[in-house]
């Protein structure tokens, strides 16, 4: 089970940062629409799709990376107060009740979806360049098979925790430099100045629970 839960991780965390660098060309696609707009009258009629898709495609490819990283929302305010075999036993639950038969029905439900937009070569009704998003549909399969991948993952990680009373931590990766003054203790990382930080060199967490937990 360990095994499988480091591929999942390395395997989510791959396809998430891979798929991260969207937001950089998004980011030129959007500058370069601001600045022919407004300076030279000139607006681009592709700008609006280029943002939807590629900001679209990156939430949803993300989605198994956050989920690896245990970055989701939950109902934290009863979540923390429970004991880490708790919180597994609840988890291990929902997860089969919920998770998997939303995943799956992504993915059988974007199978149809995105076979039909290949029929016929779908484009954007959004603008008239008829910019091709076809293939933009297939994310959602993709999206699909790497959450129930990752989800596999995440019950191996609560079966691990019933037994052992201890969640498997995700490797050491990006944090929220709030997240990193809690656990390290030290305002050394402030340094960065950014919203999140690479890990520090040498740095350990205090306790092997998940972020909130007493």
């Amino acid at each position: 089970m360990h095994g499988y839960i480091r591929f999942a991780d390395d395997l989510s965390a791959w396809f998430g940062k891979v798929f991260a660098w969207c937001i950089i060309v998004m980011a030129f696609g959007i500058g370069y629409e601001v600045v022919v707009r407004y300076a030279f009258n000139a607006p681009t009629p592709w700008a609006f799709d280029l943002s939807y898709m590629l900001y679209g495609t990156l939430f949803m490819i993300a989605g198994a990376y956050t989920l690896s990283r245990d970055g989701h929302v939950r109902g934290d305010f009863i979540y923390r107060l429970w004991q880490p075999r708790t919180q597994a036993a609840v988890e291990l639950v929902l997860y089969f009740l919920f998770f998997f038969p939303g995943v799956l029905a992504l993915v059988f439900a974007g199978w149809k979806y995105s076979a039909r937009s290949w029929g016929y070569l779908e484009v954007s009704s959004n603008s008239p360049a008829g910019i091709p998003i076809f293939q933009f549909k297939s994310v959602i399969v993709a999206a699909g098979i790497l959450l129930f991948l990752q989800g596999i993952a995440q019950v191996f990680r609560c079966i691990i925790c019933l037994r052992t009373g201890e969640w498997v931590r995700a490797a050491d990766d990006v944090e929220e430099t709030e997240k990193v003054l809690m656990q390290a203790k030290t305002l050394d990382v402030l340094k960065h100045g950014g919203e999140a930080v690479d890990i520090p060199s040498g740095y350990e967490p205090t306790d092997n629970k998940r972020d909130g937990d007493q």
